[in-house]
């Protein structure tokens, strides 16, 4: 409400005013549909003009323009959706369809739990051109054809946009690799691995050949590049606009990053030749392109200069002008000049070159351009990623033509005459000579696919056998030579995911051969190391209580602790330690009853994985006492280094605590839990929650346990109590050594539509209240866990409660806890997303060494923050999108004819300082954790205000409707621009950052001179004046405010 009230002066507030609103901020807000709405299609059809986001842009106002126009490509929030979708199938039929193998459910789950090193590092440990293939893999003929969720309504998953996502932030990190530390030092290898490796080519063959065998520990690898540039194909002819150079270079980089050799214009056949592998006894990787294009009789003596290209001379020639880094000249020099084109442009040819060709014949300044091609549109051999672009920029398809004759004026293309193609009975295409079709065009390019060459065929023909232009290898990619390999285009590999898997096989099969050779054993089944960098070697163990914890990572006691196999299973996939389910003497066995772990009603109505929270009504372990210590010392064999921890349980009788914990200490834990907590079932048997809820039979219990006990022992927390550190206290006053905080909260999540509540047990459909765990209690256990650490410092706690991912485990060390249970983030998925959190929490203990790192949240670095109220951006849609795109190609349209494009800036280098460990930082947000008025005394400096990001805004109003509704009326909403504006009013609540869809459009800034000249300080609206009498009611009257 705004009120104007000023004391002393002559206009004085009257009660009406205490009920005027800002007419202005709320004309825009959601009203109570009160009849249908009424408007005439024509109105209807002209304000839609006004907001149409989805204009395509044609081709042919892409002069110049080769920026990102993949519909793959995703930000942010686009990433994360979409990465929650993934249901992180069993067995996962997207990896199998993909020829790299690339863990494709796990590095998604990475990028959802916001660990996008986790994600990269899964994806280039398989495919060292992940971004590449991230970028330009035909994925619905390949892991999205396999998608389980493509037979539902909700689609495949955009799984290489994911995987462009999540390495295009690992390439913003400039993390090199690094050599791997368990292999010896590079003096220290046995000579073998000294041997000579050349490659042919550096295309995606030869990159991911050269950079296993560097994985391996060989050190003398070089790939020999005929071109001034590396990259291969993916540089010289796949454009900018869907694969940039920058991506293609840095991949090389990593390569190099383990002292690959990488040696451009040298000519396999000439600078280095078979005669010169056999003298040096170096073992040979062939992993070129097809350099040579098919060209048609016709265009037999044509050339540029008479407007005939063929792929092999337009795409390269548009990619050097286009893409930064190739031409070799620096920012804002004149670079090669692009393949200068007008008018019409026909295309010949139906595959993926041929549609590369038709975007980049619009962007080099081609006002029509047409696909010219001998079969039906359904014969295309292009992908669909491919042609769906060509649609959207409108480039025109003409299909049966078969190129005849070409028509010439003035030594320059003027037309061309086409058969017409049939097909007869039999299936098969033939041209009709009855049938002629005259094109009339300014240019021709011909994309028919292309072959090795003469030159190069007979060089590579004197050690590999050469059929129909390819070069024979076996499913090791062995050719008939020993020593000679070869992978990629040259053997009919034409897609880059499979030429990488070509160059993957092979590196394990010429470490194979030259192992032998030296008479060492290689193993049978291939061991092809992982990508490997500085963030891999950072510590992340931790000791508590003089327990050494291989990391901070381990099962609660819960249904992922269920059995001793589970646990087994849980160390071999990386847990650091478990808890065992709560156990208890035999007089106390338990039977449960079901349904009893039931989804929670948090999450909304996504399904699958991610749910917010589960609860149970399931009670402790149905197992014996005498199972659960057998198997604690089998466990101990067989896992000396992981901690094992025995949770316990019983009434408050001191005999059955002492007999409990001796079975337990005697059977070889590491330490006990004592559940004080359990929330349902076990109370009512005078069990859990009835001991932990009183202060004397905690301290009683733990003095009990004290007493026999010469190993560590943790008191677990109930939070279902007002004060947890007046337990933690009675806990510690009795001789624990710590507790754990907190078990789960009591609750009741679902009452359905029949009045029964779920989950329902029995023909009477009966429950209770259970226990609620996953991270929408997370904030409980949060404030459980510092209350704990404030109040009694140094006193060891394990934390349990809702940490689902490496961000949230890194709150509960800031909190005061230096290890995490965990259980239902496991309910979720599986033991396996322990190492997305372990390469999690190590990229977060090495950013923190880097000073470029540290400030980036979620693995996302930090936007360009708007500090001041500006506005005026234009939006992006209707009119103002047309004025974007206006200027936009416009200045793509200058540069490209000034000639002008950036080099490849060479990032530094950034070396990690000092990495912290767990130790250094636990218990860090304690001190900034305290009472309200510890805020109020920091007034003035106490308040911030809200300030929008135009350029990254879309319009939706949710931050004025929540201001308005709920808030303070202080944004102003514009009608035609659909722009939100912050006014003086703002009093910095942060509802509007709150329920913001875009990441970084609203952020919160100090309120001061600098941000709110008007009104740097804030003095908020007291309605009434203090002091003042109370106003009758009386005429709504408005204020001008």
């Amino acid at each position: 409400l705004q009120f104007l009230y000023f004391i002393g002066c002559t206009m004085v507030a009257t009660a009406s005013d205490l009920f005027v609103e800002d007419i202005e901020n709320l004309s825009l807000n959601p009203r109570v549909l009160q009849h249908a709405t009424w408007r005439t299609t024509k109105e209807a059809v002209e304000e839609k003009k006004h907001w149409k986001r989805n204009k395509p842009q044609l081709g042919q106002a892409r002069k110049g323009d080769w920026s990102d126009a993949k519909h793959t490509t995703l930000g942010t929030k686009g990433a994360l959706i979409e990465a929650q979708r993934c249901l992180k199938c069993a067995d996962a039929p997207c990896q199998k369809s993909c020829p790299t193998s690339i863990d494709i459910k796990s590095f998604i789950s990475c990028i959802a739990n916001f660990n996008n090193y986790g994600a990269a590092k899964m994806i280039l440990s398989d495919n060292p051109v992940g971004l590449s293939c991230g970028m330009i893999c035909p994925v619905s003929n390949l892991c999205v054809g396999g998608c389980n969720l493509a037979a539902t309504e909700a689609g495949g998953i955009n799984i290489s946009g994911l995987q462009e996502y999540a390495v295009s932030h690992f390439k913003k990190m400039n993390i090199p690799a690094t050599r791997d530390p368990s292999l010896p030092p590079a003096d220290k290898m046995p000579a073998s691995y000294s041997t000579k490796v050349y490659l042919v080519g550096s295309g995606p063959a030869s990159i991911a050949c050269a950079t296993f065998l560097a994985r391996l520990g060989y050190s003398n690898i070089e790939i020999i590049e005929k071109d001034a540039y590396a990259g291969g194909l993916s540089s010289s002819e796949i454009p900018q606009y869907r694969l940039t150079s920058e991506a293609v270079q840095w991949e090389i980089k990593l390569l190099q990053d383990l002292g690959v050799k990488v040696t451009t214009s040298c000519e396999f056949g000439k600078d280095v030749t078979m005669e010169d592998v056999k003298k040096q006894k170096a073992v040979l990787f062939i992993g070129c392109g097809l350099p040579k294009p098919n060209i048609d009789a016709c265009f037999k003596d044509l050339s540029p200069s008479n407007g005939f290209y063929t792929s092999k001379d337009f795409l390269p020639q548009s990619a050097v002008a286009s893409k930064p880094g190739l031409c070799g000249c620096k920012s804002g020099a004149s670079a090669p000049s692009a393949p200068k084109l007008h008018g019409k442009v026909l295309v010949l040819g139906a595959g993926d070159t041929a549609f590369d060709c038709t975007g980049s014949a619009f962007r080099n300044g081609a006002k029509r351009v047409m696909v010219c091609f001998r079969r039906s549109t359904a014969d295309m051999r292009a992908v669909e990623e491919e042609t769906i672009l060509a649609r959207h920029e409108k480039a025109e398809f003409l299909p049966y033509c078969q190129p005849k004759s070409v028509v010439m004026e003035g030594g320059k293309i003027s037309a061309i005459e086409m058969w017409k193609m049939e097909q007869d009975d039999d299936g098969k295409w033939y041209k009709d000579d009855d049938q002629v079709l005259k094109i009339k065009c300014d240019f021709i390019i011909s994309a028919f696919g292309s072959n090795i060459g003469s030159d190069l065929e007979q060089e590579i023909g004197k050690a590999a056998e050469m059929k129909w232009g390819k070069v024979m290898v076996n499913a090791d990619m062995c050719t008939k030579t020993d020593g000679v390999f070869a992978g990629g285009d040259c053997v009919g590999s034409g897609l880059t995911v499979e030429a990488a898997n070509d160059g993957k096989t092979a590196s394990w099969s010429i470490h194979r051969y030259v192992q032998h050779l030296s008479n060492n054993t290689v193993p049978v089944t291939p061991t092809l190391p992982l990508l490997h960098t500085a963030v891999d070697d950072v510590d992340i163990s931790v000791e508590v209580a003089g327990l050494k914890f291989l990391n901070p990572f381990g099962l609660a006691s819960a249904p992922p602790a269920t059995t001793l196999p589970m646990i087994a299973r849980s160390f071999e996939a990386g847990w650091g330690f478990a808890v065992t389910k709560t156990f208890s003497l035999d007089k106390d066995f338990v039977t449960n009853v079901s349904p009893r772990i039931v989804r929670g009603s948090t999450s909304g109505p996504g399904l699958g994985p991610h749910q917010g929270s589960f609860l149970n009504i399931e009670l402790i372990s149905e197992k014996s006492a005498a199972y659960w210590c057998s198997g604690v010392r089998q466990l101990k064999q067989d896992y000396p280094k992981h901690i094992v921890i025995a949770s316990i349980m019983c009434g408050h009788n001191k005999d059955d605590w002492q007999e409990l914990s001796k079975m337990a200490i005697e059977a070889g834990s590491d330490a006990l839990e004592l559940n004080l907590s359990c929330p349902h079932g076990m109370g009512e048997k005078g069990m859990g929650l009835a001991c932990g809820q009183k202060p004397n039979l905690v301290q009683d219990i733990c003095g009990w346990v004290k007493e026999v006990c010469d190993i560590p022992f943790f008191a677990k927390m109930t939070p279902n109590i007002t004060d947890i550190t007046e337990i933690a206290g009675a806990a510690k006053a009795g001789g624990a050594t710590g507790v754990t905080a907190i078990n789960t909260v009591s609750g009741l999540q679902h009452i359905k539509m029949d009045g029964a509540a779920w989950p329902r047990v029995g023909p009477s459909k009966m429950t209770t209240y259970g226990g609620c765990s996953g991270n929408a209690v997370r904030p409980m256990a949060l404030r459980m866990v510092s209350a704990i650490a404030n109040k009694f410092p140094g006193f060891p706690i394990l934390a349990t409660g809702g940490a689902d991912n490496a961000d949230t485990v890194m709150q509960f060390i800031y909190a005061g806890s230096p290890v995490v249970q965990v259980s239902a983030a496991i309910q979720n998925q599986d033991f396996t997303i322990v190492q997305d959190w372990i390469s999690g929490l190590k990229w977060q203990l090495y950013a923190l060494g880097r000073s470029d790192l540290a400030k980036w949240e979620k693995q996302v670095p930090p936007v360009n923050e708007a500090t001041v109220l500006t506005t005026g951006m234009l939006p992006r849609f209707g009119p103002y999108l047309d004025e974007r795109l206006a200027a936009e190609s416009k200045e793509c349209s200058t540069k490209y004819e000034a000639g002008t494009i950036g080099d490849l800036s060479n990032v530094e280098g950034h070396t990690a300082g000092k990495i912290p460990t767990i130790q250094n930082l636990l218990g860090k947000a304690l001190s900034t954790i305290g009472s309200f008025s510890d805020l109020l005394a920091m007034k003035p400096k106490n308040q911030a205000v809200a300030v929008v990001n135009d350029d990254l805004c879309i319009n939706c109003g949710k931050c004025m409707m929540t201001c308005n509704d709920t808030g303070y009326q202080a944004i102003k909403f514009s009608s035609d621009r659909h722009q939100p504006f912050i006014t003086d009013n703002c009093t910095g609540c942060t509802l509007c950052v709150s329920v913001c869809p875009v990441p970084d459009c609203i952020t919160m800034v100090t309120r001061d001179e600098t941000t709110r000249p008007d009104a740097p300080t804030y003095e908020p609206s007291r309605g009434v004046p203090y002091g003042k009498p109370q106003l009758p009611v009386g005429a709504k009257v408005k204020l001008s405010i």
